[in-house]
């Protein structure tokens, strides 16, 4: 028997009935994990996650952080930017996010500088955070909100939860609403025309893309689009002469980092294999931003912005109208600037290990 507990068991000993309760409702009370939300944030309710995970949630949640782009879009759309405390490097988005302190990368978040933030609630995205961070964060008694959305009409009825879990439904579901109408009346732009065949290019050296079951491609398709690559792996690698087989129309680049982009696309026609496609000899190739990579409300503009591209023909004078944006919506955007999961917990998280699946993962979600 170690020392220490031939100590304890004589002090125990010595104690009388009522002392010795004491001791042990005490050494109970220590045992369990600090609450990370402040009394003032009221009781915890019990909302259920897009993983199927179980979270208490305070009544009142004033102080959030959170690990994905994605997500922050989504709180600043939702109008709860002021409750954002903490943020990923990756959160760029609006520009007042960049204000708010980092807890590091989204693969590998520092638990001690979110615990220093006392959130009430912590937000992560399954597709760009690791299963681990939210276990710990668990057993710190830190509450975890997790999203998980692969196709837009889920990123919809995600952000939806997400604002009822922060008690403030009625305002998910007005922009949720606004979104629904803008992909309705583009749906009535482009009926009848036929889909594009594209290319959508994640990174190019190593060539990856997208597969069906993406979000993203999902996103391409309300575009009037059809993406050439038809596989259920969500970020396969290419290799540039099966790309020049399939000879799409449209070669779509995503990328955060415009300039060097933008270089890129000026060097394919001299580039071996690249040269040899359609979409390069005719200049057919779109630069998008970071938003094509993105689950949030703003994957919309990107959407808009790839079907003007590729069906021109459909947005003349003579279109009807849009509809009206959400009431609120677009300023606060603009301030400056499936797999099913049946048991509790995250069995089956994604490990994002490899550089290549960082790289999808640096601007995405």
């Amino acid at each position: 028997m170690s020392l220490r507990r031939t100590l304890c068991l004589r002090m125990l000993s010595r104690l009388r009935p009522a002392a010795l309760c004491l001791f042990v409702a005490t050494l109970a009370a220590e045992a369990q994990p600090a609450p990370a939300a402040t009394k003032a944030s009221g009781p915890a309710r019990s909302v259920t996650d897009d993983t199927g995970r179980t979270v208490f949630v305070p009544a009142q949640v004033r102080r959030i952080v959170s690990l994905a782009p994605s997500l922050t879009e989504t709180l600043f759309a939702l109008g709860v930017g002021d409750r954002v405390v903490g943020v990923s490097d990756y959160c760029n988005y609006p520009a007042a996010a960049r204000t708010r302190p980092s807890v590091g990368a989204p693969l590998n978040p520092s638990l001690e500088s979110i615990a220093a933030l006392r959130p009430d609630l912590v937000v992560a995205a399954k597709s760009a955070n690791r299963r681990e961070t939210v276990d710990e964060l668990a057993r710190l008694g830190i509450a975890t909100y997790a999203t998980d959305a692969h196709s837009v009409e889920q990123i919809l009825t995600s952000i939806e939860h997400l604002a009822d879990a922060l008690g403030i439904a009625e305002t998910g579901q007005q922009l949720t609403g606004a979104l629904r109408a803008r992909l309705a009346h583009l749906q009535q732009q482009l009926a009848g025309r036929t889909p594009r065949s594209v290319l959508l290019v994640v990174w190019h050296e190593p060539l990856i893309s997208i597969g069906r079951n993406t979000f993203i491609a999902d996103a391409l398709r309300y575009a009037g689009a059809s993406h050439v690559i038809e596989t259920e792996q969500d970020w396969p690698r290419l290799s540039l002469e099966e790309v020049v087989r399939l000879q799409p129309e449209y070669l779509l680049f995503a990328g955060d980092h415009a300039a060097a982009m933008a270089s890129l696309l000026a060097a394919l026609p001299q580039r071996p294999g690249w040269r040899k496609l359609a979409a390069v000899q005719q200049h057919r190739t779109l630069l998008l931003d970071e938003s094509i990579n993105r689950p949030s409300p703003r994957l919309l503009d990107a959407i808009e912005t790839i079907a003007r591209q590729l069906h021109p023909e459909a947005f003349r004078q003579n279109a009807a109208p849009s509809p009206p944006a959400a009431p609120g919506f677009a300023a606060l955007c603009s301030q400056a600037p499936a797999e099913n999961w049946t048991q509790p917990g995250l069995a089956g998280w994604p490990v994002a290990a490899d550089a290549e699946a960082d790289r999808s993962r640096r601007t995405q979600r």
